[in-house]
């Protein structure tokens, strides 16, 4: 996937993606160094298996305490 920053204004590049131009607003520090408006960037979204996982684990975990509290009561 690409998008194009089409401008940045106070820190933020305003980036347009696909045949629709639908725009994004990003910090300009999660950009790469030195991006500047015209700048073309290729874009690639992954899902993080094993952060996912840890994150619903801490979560489940949280909810088993919390149903635990409440039993105890």
């Amino acid at each position: 996937m690409n998008a194009v920053v089409d401008r940045i204004s106070e820190g933020i590049a305003i980036l347009l993606f696909g045949k629709e131009e639908s725009q994004v607003n990003l910090p300009v520090e999660f950009l790469p160094e030195g991006t500047r408006e015209g700048h073309w960037l290729d874009v690639e979204f992954r899902i993080n298996e094993k952060l996912t996982e840890e994150r619903y684990s801490k979560n489940r975990e949280l909810l088993e305490k919390i149903r635990r509290k409440n039993r105890d009561k």
